[in-house]
């Protein structure tokens, strides 16, 4: 067997861009060896000394709750449950279109646990600062690989971390190989820092 390239994914299950990278990451590890691997970082966090609209800071300290449920899982397990947890919860918010239902996110993430096959007890962490600390740890190992001009997601792979890519819809099969090999390429080249146009279209869920 071919030997996987360990891909490593931090994430704000919040950030619908986000979700959509992981996606793409998953349609990559079918057709190039690679295995992901899967991290939380906050929303809250990255703005929370940015000046951002009150609006937005208002709707990413709603989404802490989650974070830090994925956060209890991280500790308690292997990654793989976490991106199986990602995927429940990122289906349930982007997919689903529950995003904006902030007061029914204790529903969202009973669902997501039992889909998961994960104990409902993690369910307290919303609520709860127990896992804070481990959660600014993660969110920093990810954020201090690429500096703090960018956001989520962060992905690392053979020593290079870079934001995102920012796709919309995520490509599948071979053209999901093609942008790893050139999103690879350029950012494995020393001295090139960004490449980016303005974004003309919403995440497209599929």
């Amino acid at each position: 067997m071919t030997e996987r390239t360990p891909v490593d994914l931090w994430f704000d299950p919040f950030c619908p861009f986000a979700w959509m990278t992981s996606r793409w990451l998953l349609e990559v590890e079918k057709v190039r060896p690679i295995e992901p691997r899967w991290h939380v970082m906050s929303l809250k966090v990255l703005n929370e000394d940015k000046d951002v609209p009150e609006s937005y800071r208002t709707m990413v300290e709603r989404t802490i709750g989650m974070v830090r449920v994925v956060t209890a899982v991280q500790q308690k397990h292997d990654s793989e449950t976490v991106g199986r947890l990602y995927t429940e919860l990122g289906t349930r918010l982007h997919n689903q279109g529950r995003a904006k239902e902030s007061e029914k996110f204790p529903e969202l993430v009973a669902e997501a646990l039992e889909a998961a096959g994960l104990d409902q007890g993690f369910a307290d962490a919303m609520d709860s600062e127990e896992f804070d600390e481990a959660l600014r740890a993660s969110h920093n190992d990810g954020i201090d690989r690429v500096g703090q001009e960018v956001g989520t997601p962060v992905i690392s792979v053979d020593g290079v971390a870079f934001f995102g890519p920012v796709i919309s819809p995520a490509p599948k099969g071979e053209a999901a190989g093609r942008l790893w090999d050139g999103v690879r390429l350029v950012a494995g080249t020393d001295g090139f820092f960004e490449l980016k146009r303005s974004r003309t279209r919403a995440p497209i869920f599929d």
